[in-house]
């Protein structure tokens, strides 16, 4: 048995009253999701321990089966990976977003959709006119910036504190900005607050630094949203963790499939080869077909395929309601039914696993911390009571409410 889980990041939400008071997945119209759900069995998934943000990060790496208490450094050494960046010992690397501010406030936390050719220049220009200077001062290569993907970089401290406390900027839209600059935490007062000071430092010469940069100046020119300020969260030094093949032994090859350097990042650590698909980008107008595509490859000569999709997540942190529910068309249509068929022409069985990392409602714009509905499909599964994929219908199915890496040992289970 070989086994595929296909995630729509942020795919889960609320009620809306617009939608007669339904949820996105009550009310979109996802045919192949609640077929699965009706010939399969479904439950409910808790995807992030007490203590933890309901960040992507930590939610993927759950549902994997890690025990994040073990193995959590936060986002920017898993994207450390995923752009090829050598973390040596001493490397604190902490995700730095290209963000957008006006009138004292963040507005969105993406720098106005900034694509990875433009934020290429940004990045170079940052460690032209911030870190060098810095470096100087304290004669060695204390900071630098490296170019990610779109919006989302790194931002590498020799020696720096991760007991700081930083502000997710998707966390925040519309709210001000100063508040939300870096502190120490509590108790670590004394190691910390150098690093803190050090970061708010790069954060506030950033604002001055960027706007003058010619892609902010042009987009000033036009009256579109400037990417103005850096914004750094969710850094760490290089994690330890088990590959899938030492935890399961019956994976002895895996991938993962993903525009998100994030996701590419845990699938690095957890021993899956990335996979890039042209024109996939993150956003509703990714490569759905190329996806598909690579992972029905995969599956010919993987035991385990692990394939993201960002766009839910991107539509629920823009608030665009109608984006979210084409997105979820999308991710219906034209990856889940292309992979299901080829599926059913396969000579060794495949068990499909649909499920969201955690809801990013349109209306809070934010991720929250709340169980899932997840589905999990073979042929020849002894359906459930479900009928359709949603936060309340999955909520009767028979896997009942699963915790963390309880989901991933149940996958696994079926062979």
């Amino acid at each position: 048995m070989k086994h595929i889980i296909i995630l729509g990041d942020g795919m889960a939400d609320h009620a809306v009253e617009r939608l007669g008071g339904k949820t996105l997945l009550q009310y979109a119209d996802k045919p192949m999701m609640d077929m699965l759900a009706k010939q399969g069995r479904c439950g409910m998934l808790e995807t992030v321990p007490h203590g933890f943000p309901p960040g992507s990060e930590v939610a993927n790496t759950a549902i994997l089966g890690y025990d994040l208490n073990k193995v959590y450094e936060g986002r920017g050494p898993l994207e450390a990976a995923s752009i090829g960046y050598d973390m040596k010992p001493d490397d604190f690397a902490i995700r730095c977003n290209i963000i957008t501010l006006a009138d004292g406030k963040i507005i969105t936390h993406n720098g106005g959709n900034l694509q990875t050719d433009d934020a290429r220049q940004l990045i170079d220009y940052l460690n032209e006119t911030l870190a060098a200077p810095i470096n100087r001062e304290e004669g060695c290569e204390r900071v630098k910036f490296v170019c990610g993907i779109q919006y989302r970089h790194l931002l590498v401290i020799k020696g720096g504190s991760k007991h700081i406390v930083c502000n997710p900027p998707h966390d925040h839209p519309n709210e001000e900005w100063r508040p939300l600059l870096v502190t120490a935490e509590a108790g670590y007062e004394q190691e910390a607050q150098p690093t803190a000071d050090l970061i708010n430092r790069l954060i506030l010469r950033s604002q001055e630094l960027l706007p003058q940069h010619p892609y902010n100046v042009e987009k000033a020119r036009k009256g579109e949203r400037q990417a103005n300020s850096i914004w750094p969260w969710s850094g760490g030094y290089r994690p330890s963790m088990q590959t899938l093949m030492q935890q399961y032994p019956q994976v002895k090859r895996g991938a993962v499939i993903s525009a998100v350097d994030l996701i590419q990042g845990i699938g690095r650590y957890a021993g899956l080869r990335v996979i890039r698909v042209p024109g996939a980008t993150g956003l509703a107008d990714t490569n759905y077909e190329g996806k598909a595509e690579a992972a029905i490859k995969a599956l010919q000569t993987d035991d385990f395929v692990f394939v993201h999709v960002e766009a839910t997540d991107e539509a629920g942190h823009d608030g665009d309601l109608d984006l979210k529910l084409r997105a979820i068309g999308y991710l219906d249509q034209r990856l889940i039914r292309p992979i299901y068929e080829a599926v059913q022409q396969m000579d060794e069985p495949v068990c499909i696993a649909v499920l969201p990392d955690h809801p990013t409602p349109v209306e809070l714009r934010i991720h929250v911390n709340e169980p899932v509905p997840f589905l999990i499909w073979y042929k020849g599964t002894e359906p459930d009571s479900v009928v359709h994929y949603d936060e309340i219908s999955c909520q009767s199915g028979s896997y009942g409410l699963l915790r963390l890496g309880g989901f991933m040992k149940e996958f696994m289970k079926i062979q």
